[in-house]
Order: structure tokens, then C-alpha cells, then sequence
């Protein structure tokens, strides 16, 4: 039964049928092109006129097609000769030929298109019509403007450019951004940025996820990463703008992925660092100098000095002074004469009770007795469990900083800095910055009589 059924439905069909569809499939086609689209036959009558094109014109399809040729209606009829020589010249040739001309609106305005147009056959191999499609300068403009910022981007470009994809894997990198990852731009793709970035990778990637959910941030933003090179991990900092990127095509906006746009400012950032502590410290010298001048005791004063270098410097300090000070301090005996709590950090305050001080046991090599021998400072940092006891600093340091304190051409001691794990070692400006202090701390402890 469903057999017959079918078979009476295919005859009630007719042979002209499938014809129809076809028709209306290329119909449908022809109307759903973001191009306008027009064709010719062999003698220059318009046998196709698409919806684009009646945008741009204003024609519709019923005004177009049968008309002969396009003077009078869509060309200028002192236009019309050379315009129409050229298009059905394309039936001749081989490929698709490019032109520009001004075509005429309904409304009698004038618009500029750029045309490519090529020939169509018959089955027989002849020439049967040309089709012409076109669209507005300025729209093409725009789309080989967009084109050409894309490939400088991602060659020319001095900032560095990647595309991530909805995964946060980079699908595009431009060079100048493999300069900076310091990997070649085809090892990165769509490997996770954790491979490369070994901290600040969470950051970077919450980032990348909020600009996939809310949209582009409205301003650029600076992260500190350490990158994984093969000359070894390097510390960097980043300036950033991200872009989410929407398919164009779709109805709703369908995130493709980011793009993400950044410089490496390190050493500007750097330099920045770099005068805000320099301007800190000298306000913090300064407010020292003030305080230290209303001390009555010149003890209290130098105390007072080590107090305020402390801020942001340093957790703890130490001062040791020479039992008989000389200029040979290499074999002096270091006492304990004031220092930081050896728990949380604190003021430093005098060690010892009714002037007993007791000698600092310290080993040979140790730090403090070694920037004595060379009457200058000397940085170090832990090397191995137990770093801090055996040198008789509070538990949990793991940088420290001795600088020689002298005064009117005699070594009195040594200060020592220390910090702990969590911070950074001491580096060179930080020497500079203690040796100052030091100079202060010890011209008040020859004042007092240390």
C-alpha cells in the first residue's frame, strides 16, 4: 500500500517538478549572497538580479531582468557602450576580470562598485552569458583595510598579538610575541599557556575567561608572569588588552575566542619600582634624622635610626659592636648590644640587663666577621635547612645584609639585616641604602661611648 502510495505521489509530481526545485534552490541561493549578483546571456539581456543588488540600486529583480543591456537604467547612456564591452568581453576571457565603474540608482543617485565578472558556457562549450558580481568600493575598502591591519598585526606589529580560543589556547601568535615567550610562534599553538607561563598563568587565564563572559575590560592591565625559556626562567611584566572576538555570521553573538594585545614594560616597570623606593627611603632617612635629633641618649638614637630603616627594608636587625674597636676587626670579639625580637618584628631595643653583654658566638666565615675582615658589606642568603641557627640569627631568616659600622676612622661593629624567606634576597641598591643607615647608626654609637 505504501509502496503504491509513493509511486502515485512521484507521478503526481510531473516531469517539470524537479526543474522548479532547482530553480528555487539557485533562487534562494542567489538572494542569501553578501554580494550583489547579476548575469547576462549571450546578446546582454539581465536573466539574474539577486536581493544585494536591488540594496545597492534600488532595482528590484522584476525592473531588472529582460532588460537589455544597462543603459539608461543602471548606467549612464554616455557610459553605457564602454561598460557593456567590457562585461560581455569576459565571456571571452579566460579567469575572472576586475573593473570599477559608477552605476546608477533608482533614485538617480550615482554609486561607485568594484565588478569581477567571468563567463559562463553552455554545454556545448560556447559562450552562453557572463555573471557579474559587485559591491561597493567603500565596502571593499573596508574589508581589504581589515585584512591588511590583520596580516600587520600579526608581522609588523610592535606589540605582541595572540588569538586564544575558547579552550585558552593560543591559535595565532605574532612574532613579536614569540620574541617576548621566547619560543618559536608555531611551538606555542594550542598548547596550554601553563607550559610557558610557570607563574601567573591563573591570572592571565581568569582574565582571558572573564573577557569570554562579560566582554572586553575598558582598560589595558599589568601582570607580572615568570616564563619558562630555554636560557632559564625570567621574570617579566606584561601591559595587556584583551578583545573578545564574536562570528560576525551568526544572529547571536558566538564567541570564536580573545584576542589579546600586550608589550613587555619590565624595565619601565622596573624603573618605576626602582624611584618609588628610592624617594621612600629617603623620606624614611629623613624622618630619622628628625626623630633621632629629639632622643636625649645617643643609644636611644641609634636604636631610633634602625627603627625606621626597617620599613619595607628588612624583618629584623642586629647590631654587634667589637669589644676593644680597631681598625683591625677582623680579630675582634663581637657583643650583642642591641637588637629586634627574634619572633614577630619589633623595635630594637638594647640586649642585656644592666650593661651585661655577653659575646655573640659566631663561626669562622660568618657573614658579620667577614665584612669585618674586609670592612665592608656582605650579602647572603640561605642555602640549606638549619641556614639560621647556625649563625645565630632568629629562626626562619633567609637573607641577610651585614654592613660595617664606622666612625672617625674606627671599625665599631657590624648591623646586620635580616629578612625572611618569603622576600626577595638583598640586592646591590639595598647594600647602598644599609651602608647609609650604618653610617648613621654609628656615629651615634660613638657618641654614646659603645
Amino acid at each position: 500500500m505504501s509502496a503504491s502510495s509513493s509511486s502515485g505521489a512521484t507521478s503526481a509530481l510531473g516531469p517539470d517538478e524537479p526543474e522548479r526545485a532547482g530553480a528555487e534552490l539557485l533562487a534562494a541561493l542567489l538572494d542569501g549572497m553578501d554580494a550583489a549578483l547579476c548575469a547576462f546571456d549571450a546578446g546582454g539581456v539581465v536573466t539574474h538580479w539577486n536581493r544585494e543588488a536591488e540594496r545597492i540600486l534600488g532595482w528590484s529583480a522584476e525592473e531588472a531582468v529582460g532588460r537589455r543591456g544597462l543603459a539608461d537604467w543602471a548606467v549612464r547612456s554616455a557610459d553605457a557602450e564602454d561598460v557593456e564591452a567590457r562585461l560581455l568581453a569576459a565571456m571571452e576571457a579566460q579567469g575572472r576580470q576586475v573593473h570599477e565603474f559608477a552605476l546608477l540608482t533608482k533614485d538617480g543617485g550615482r554609486v561607485l562598485v568594484r565588478m569581477q565578472s567571468a563567463g559562463v558556457r553552455g554545454a556545448d562549450g560556447k559562450p552562453a552569458g557572463v555573471y557579474c558580481a559587485f559591491s561597493e568600493v567603500h565596502a571593499q575598502i573596508d574589508l581589504e583595510r581589515s585584512i591588511a591591519l590583520s596580516e600587520a598585526l600579526f608581522e609588523d606589529a610592535a606589540w605582541g598579538v595572540v588569538l586564544v580560543d575558547v579552550d585558552l589556547r593560543p591559535t595565532v601568535v605574532n612574532a613579536h610575541a614569540a620574541r617576548i615567550f621566547g619560543a618559536g610562534r608555531s611551538t606555542l599553538l594550542g598548547r596550554p599557556l601553563g607550559e610557558t607561563v610557570v607563574q601567573g598563568v591563573e591570572e592571565l587565564e581568569g582574565a582571558l575567561h572573564h573577557v569570554l563572559a562579560e566582554g572586553a575590560p575598558p582598560a589595558t592591565a599589568e601582570q607580572w608572569v615568570t616564563l619558562r625559556t630555554a636560557e632559564g626562567e625570567r621574570r617579566r611584566c606584561w601591559r595587556s588588552g584583551f578583545l573578545r572576538l564574536a562570528s560576525p555570521l551568526a544572529e547571536e553573538p558566538v564567541p570564536l575566542g580573545v584576542g589579546w594585545l600586550f608589550r613587555d614594560v619590565t624595565e619601565a616597570k622596573r624603573a618605576e619600582q626602582d624611584a618609588d623606593r628610592l624617594r621612600f627611603r629617603a623620606n624614611q632617612l629623613h624622618r630619622a634624622e628628625r626623630a633621632a635629633a629629639d632622643c636625649v641618649d645617643a643609644m636611644e638614637a641609634a636604636t631610633t635610626h634602625l627603627d625606621f630603616a626597617l620599613a619595607g627594608f628588612a624583618d629584623h636587625a642586629l647590631i654587634d659592636i667589637c669589644a676593644e674597636p680597631s681598625g683591625a676587626g677582623a680579630e675582634e670579639r663581637l657583643v650583642r648590644l642591641a637588637q629586634t625580637p627574634s619572633g614577630e618584628p619589633g623595635p630594637c631595643l638594647p640586649s642585656g640587663t644592666g650593661g651585661a653583654r655577653l659575646p655573640v658566638r659566631y663561626g669562622d666565615g660568618h657573614p658579620a666577621l667577614q665584612a669585618l675582615a674586609r670592612t665592608g658589606s656582605v650579602r647572603s642568603s640561605a642555602g640549606a635547612d638549619g641556614w639560621a641557627g647556625e649563625r645565630q640569627w632568629p629562626e626562619g631568616a633567609a637573607h641577610a645584609l651585614c654592613a660595617v659600622l664606622r666612625s672617625r676612622g674606627r671599625t665599631l661593629g657590624v648591623v646586620t639585616f635580616l629578612r625572611s624567606g618569603t622576600r626577595t634576597a638583598f640586592e646591590r641598591t639595598d647594600t647602598m641604602y644599609a651602608e647609609g643607615v650604618a653610617a648613621r647608626v654609628a656615629a651615634c654609637l660613638d657618641l654614646a661611648g659603645a
